[in-house]
């Protein structure tokens, strides 16, 4: 039980922990252009209580350029300080900004849209030196992160009542209240798009957000918590903790968090998901995917080999909706010797350079990873057709790089095909109709996304009818729906109820109240005023 006075003594602690420097005004972001060494990297701060505060941590964990392993950051495990000032600043603040108006809340969603577009480049600069993007898809990271937040400003519209009368003189009203403290568990791939998947809903429906950045890439989301105190949003709405397991286990135990989001990998979202919902907590979970395209003969071959192309390399493999898994039907297995072409004209570089087609990915251990599952499949039987194991970008000598590979003869069993390879890895299958595509998809646990090219009607409609994916493309390779719906991944690759984002989203963070009402007919009776000067004490 929480009495008053470890109240009072944790909101003293709360405020000599982010007095004690007032960091905000000594932290200075830095918006690199280039992949040039930094000289003196500055340890990356918390974000509490609208305050930038340095870490008391005795465990740091060293962030890479991931393009020349350069240190660009020291990021900390947060000490249990630090992680419970967050909740404490987050509780306290929901005291008033949970009863603030949807309206007033609105305008904060506004001023923080705006100034996400003006500082797009600054932020993309971020995700490049931390994360490895190229600096355009960067820049489409943040841009997907900021409709999800233009689409928020319409939350009220999502937060309507209802309203009936049930008897005479007596109605019912159900409305949707916060819920409270909520948190978000971000993964590196998309640093500035997932934390702006949570915040703009958070703070539009009145909830008051602990965010979590993977520890690899906290640049972007330290950025946007620097532009929604700019924006208006209240100390304590937002707070940013770091570190790993320790702070993981932290959310998912801490009662006072009501709610968790995550994006991530398999064991990570199984680990969170049943520790957060034996804890009594909503939890929705992004975990893994396996994404298959199919290519119909009919096709029109010229955009479905540059789609998949793109849709496979793009950001070096490293998204959920990465395009892994190409099902050749009948002949067009011999459009893979034009996607092989295609992809050996993409440049691998630093993500500053302006001709840059991907960038390295995020860590040598990916990397490893990476070569190790090729090694392997090649050993089960895969045939190499395109190899990018041994690549090198001019320039970087030092960085992660792996080239786009295409894995052709691949089946079902083969490391290849059974693990998500988050790398520029497209893995071919061939059968000899869509039917027998379609069956091959479904028997995949996966579920997030699939897409089939094709110029027939009759079989792109057969073809959404009957695959199990939660997210289908028709000649469209990422079909990832803009944020007035739902991100709607689903068997193995989603725990939970409610999707991310879009209605869903809101109703995520959410919870009904009813509230039954009467009022007699008969108590309402006219009273006069009186004007004369009373007689009677």
């Amino acid at each position: 039980m929480i009495t008053r006075a470890s109240r009072i003594s944790r909101s003293a602690a709360l405020r000599t922990l982010t007095r004690s420097t007032r960091f905000a005004s000594t932290y200075k972001f830095s918006f690199p252009d280039s992949h040039a060494k930094i000289a003196n990297p500055v340890d990356t701060p918390a974000f509490l209580n609208n305050e930038f505060v340095p870490s008391k941590a005795s465990k740091w964990i060293e962030l890479y350029d991931p393009a020349t392993n350069e240190l660009v950051t020291r990021v900390p495990q947060s000490t249990q300080e630090e992680l419970t000032a967050a909740v404490d600043s987050a509780a306290e603040a929901f005291k008033t900004f949970g009863k603030t108006t949807a309206i007033s809340r609105q305008q904060i969603i506004f001023n923080l849209t705006r100034l996400v577009r003006e500082n797009m480049d600054k932020l993309a600069s971020l995700i490049v030196i931390e994360q490895g993007k190229t600096f355009a898809d960067a820049k489409g990271d943040v841009l997907r992160g900021l409709q999800v937040a233009e689409a928020a400003c319409g939350a009220p519209q999502d937060l309507t009542g209802t309203v009936l009368e049930v008897s005479k003189g007596m109605e019912t009203r159900m409305y949707r209240e916060p819920l409270g403290v909520v948190a978000a568990i971000c993964p590196f791939n998309f640093p500035a798009m997932i934390p702006l998947w949570s915040i703009p809903i958070a703070l539009a429906t009145g909830n008051c957000l602990i965010l979590k950045p993977s520890e690899r890439d906290p640049g972007a989301a330290m950025f946007i918590a620097e532009l929604a105190r700019q924006a208006g949003a209240p100390a304590g709405t937002i707070n940013i903790v770091h570190g790993q397991h320790e702070t993981v286990d932290f959310i998912l135990d801490e009662p006072r968090i009501k709610a968790i989001s995550f994006v991530g990998s398999d064991k990570a979202g199984k680990y969170i998901y049943e520790r957060g919902t034996a804890n009594g907590k909503r939890v929705q979970a992004n975990l893994g995917a396996k994404n298959h395209c199919v290519l119909v003969p009919d096709a029109n071959r010229n955009h479905a080999v540059s789609s998949v192309v793109g849709a496979a390399f793009g950001a070096a493999g490293q998204r959920c909706m990465a395009l892994s898994v190409l099902v050749t039907v009948g002949q067009t297995k011999e459009w893979v010797n034009d996607i092989v072409d295609a992809a050996k004209k993409l440049k691998v570089s630093g993500g500053f350079e302006k001709d840059a087609d991907l960038g390295p990915v995020i860590s040598k251990q990916s990397k490893q990873r990476i070569i190790d599952i090729i090694n392997q499949s090649e050993k089960e039987g895969a045939t190499i057709a395109l190899d990018g194991r041994q690549y090198t970008a001019e320039g970087y000598p030092n960085g992660n790089f792996v080239g786009p590979t295409v894995l052709t003869g691949v089946k079902p069993g083969m490391r290849c095909y059974d693990e998500e390879i988050f790398g520029p890895v497209l893995v071919v299958v061939d059968v000899d109709t869509v039917e027998e595509a379609t069956d091959f998809i479904n028997a995949n646990p996966y579920g997030n996304g699939t897409a089939i090219f094709t110029q027939s009607g009759a079989i792109a409609y057969q073809f959404q009818r009957d695959i199990e994916a939660g997210q289908v493309g028709i000649n469209v390779p990422i079909p990832v729906p803009l944020p007035m719906f739902s991100f709607t991944g689903n068997k193995k690759s989603f725990l939970g109820d409610a999707n991310f984002y879009g209605k869903s989203g809101t109703y995520f963070l959410t919870q009904y109240k009813t509230v039954t009402s009467l009022w007699r007919s008969e108590d309402a009776k006219q009273v006069e005023s009186a004007v004369n000067m009373p007689t009677q004490h």
